[in-house]
């Protein structure tokens, strides 16, 4: 038995990459085989990422000690081999990207599986990408998966056509086309300057460079950065997100909110080890200085986006944007309270934005008729006819006071999102500004403080407030709203995301207890560092000893 629980890490990879594989050897009208393969593989991997969380935190302590996993691929040891490596964070994150992926595909084959080919192959690429970033333990595999991510994101978002979706599309893929190269001229440089790209042994190796050495490394971390800022969405490098946020289709959309915190886990991860090393300061971007000014701007302008916006689930995506800004500030303002307080509420919006863009959706047919829906709504893929009858194929089985449901959705996404009580997104900021005077020393309130109350409380109020006009303008600014039916399959999953945020409020208790601590591993960086590079922890295959580093420069 614990042979296999060894072998769990390299599963979330594993699955959906087979699973993926796999659907491609049918032929796109075969939809029941490649439905059946999905849901599957999808609901395997929430288990598994479950599994891991569970065996990450105190439950288990013999078989991980530290909660952390280091799994050699090939069974070389770090820093020679790949290796991929398990904590409380990445374990919490694997959760999160599982329990989205598997409520989006659920509202996505109600109806948008068919809008395009290959969609169920694609999604499942787009899962062991995340997974794979989240595991990692180098630079070049955290690399290698965020290319994958992003190519199974080109297709996705093109999912549907349409020409705003096709427009937004191509800004997409060359804006992150060039930020991949930029990502690779980063790692090129630190790999230049310290001969290797194992995370671990770069924040090892960091304190021991020379001035000349110095330089040249934090010039290719800063380049680094620089990618994971785009990644994150935050400003100034965010001008792409809104577009194709708004644009995707909603289950697509849904899925992409956990895409930007793949910037911001990079962000903490890489910076939490960079302050590991010692007697190394820790470069620009990753300092706490520049993670707090960047995340305040973000947050501003993010929210002055909700405010502007006129279309539902474009404010959905500046609201992605607000809370990007929001994470990157709490996190630059530092402290062991801060880190887990930022966790809280990454797990909450995460929940509430993947919610929202399903809702919105929704909600926008209670003002269209059949006829007037879009294109790509009504065609189907393959050997099918393309004049589906919509009214009879996609919508499915009447739910009682449908209105009333769609209303209740948006009350509760708009209290997550502003931060109201009495939902996580409340709990979340509070956490976060009580840890400002957790963290704060004895003696005068530092600016930062009011900087950050300020930022977040106008925030919650600007973005009530355009939520409020959002839902006069969609449920009460005119006497045509029809009453839709919805699919079972689309509401459920909303309703699944908006309860567990209630659960998350109930449980508020131990899952701080696990985000705590969590939060405290990232601020004892030298735990990961030895477990990564000592070996003391492999469940992977056999370890091939260990080679000096003399013996390989004679």
């Amino acid at each position: 038995m614990n042979g296999w629980v060894n072998h769990l890490p390299i599963f979330p990879i594993v699955i959906p990459l087979v699973a993926g594989a796999v659907m491609l050897l049918f032929a796109e009208a075969r939809r029941a085989p490649r439905t059946i393969i999905a849901l599957v593989a999808t609901l395997a991997n929430l288990l598994v990422a479950l599994a891991l969380a569970y065996i990450a935190s105190d439950a288990v302590p013999s078989i991980w000690p530290d909660g952390i996993a280091v799994y050699l691929l090939g069974g070389w040891q770090a820093p020679f081999g790949i290796v991929l490596v398990l904590d409380r964070l990445s374990a919490l994150m694997l959760v999160l990207n599982a329990v989205l992926a598997l409520t989006s595909l659920i509202y996505a084959l109600a109806r948008w599986r068919k809008a395009g080919p290959h969609f169920q192959s694609l999604f499942q690429f787009l899962i062991m990408g995340v997974n794979g970033a989240f595991l990692t333990g180098d630079l070049f595999n955290l690399f290698v998966f965020v290319e994958v991510l992003l190519a199974a994101s080109y297709g996705l978002l093109l999912h549907g056509l349409g020409e705003p979706r096709v427009k937004a599309g191509l800004h997409y893929i060359a804006i992150n086309l060039a930020g991949s190269f930029v990502f690779l001229i980063g790692v090129s440089l630190i790999y230049g300057v310290t001969g290797t790209l194992n995370m671990a042994d770069v924040a090892a190796r960091a304190s021991l460079l020379t001035q000349d050495e110095r330089i040249l490394f934090e010039t290719g971390i800063a380049i680094l950065g620089s990618a994971f800022l785009l990644k994150a969405g935050a400003w100034p490098l965010n001008f792409w997100l809104p577009s194709a946020y708004g644009t995707a289709a909603p289950p697509v959309a849904a899925v992409f909110s956990i895409m930007t915190k793949v910037g911001i886990y990079a962000l903490l991860r890489l910076g939490s080890l960079l302050s590991g090393a010692s007697g190394a300061s820790v470069p620009a971007p990753f300092n706490d200085g520049w993670l707090f000014g960047i995340g305040i701007v973000t947050l501003v302008l993010g929210t002055a986006g909700i405010l502007t916006a006129s279309q539902a689930q474009r404010l959905v995506a500046y609201c992605v944007i607000a809370s990007a800004g929001t994470l990157l500030a709490a996190l630059g303002f530092g402290g062991t309270a801060m880190k887990g307080a930022a966790l809280y509420y990454l797990t909450s919006s995460v929940l509430a934005t993947g919610a929202f863009f399903m809702l919105c959706e929704m909600i926008d047919r209670t003002r269209q008729t059949g006829e007037d829906l879009p294109l790509e709504m009504m065609e189907s893929v393959g050997q099918e006819a393309v004049d589906v009858d919509f009214t009879d194929e996609v919508i499915g089985i009447v739910i009682p006071a449908a209105m009333a449901f769609l209303g209740m959705g948006f009350l509760a996404c708009a209290l997550l999102v502003a931060g109201l009580p009495p939902l996580s997104g409340f709990i979340a900021k509070f956490l976060i500004l009580s840890a400002t005077l957790t963290d704060t020393a004895p003696g005068p309130v530092p600016v930062t403080v009011w900087v950050l109350w300020a930022g977040m409380l106008g925030s919650s109020l600007i973005a009530i407030i355009a939520l409020c006009r959002m839902g006069i303008h969609l449920f009460w600014s005119t006497d045509e709203i029809m009453t839709p039916r919805l699919h079972l399959g689309e509401a459920a999953p909303v309703a699944v995301l908006l309860l567990l945020s209630v659960a998350l409020s109930i449980e508020t208790g131990p899952a701080m207890d696990y985000l705590n601590l969590a939060g405290n591993s990232l601020s004892s960086p030298q735990i990961y560092i030895d477990a990564v590079l000592s070996g003391s922890r492999p469940p992977g295959p056999s370890p091939v000893p260990s080679i000096p580093v003399e013996g390989i420069r004679q």
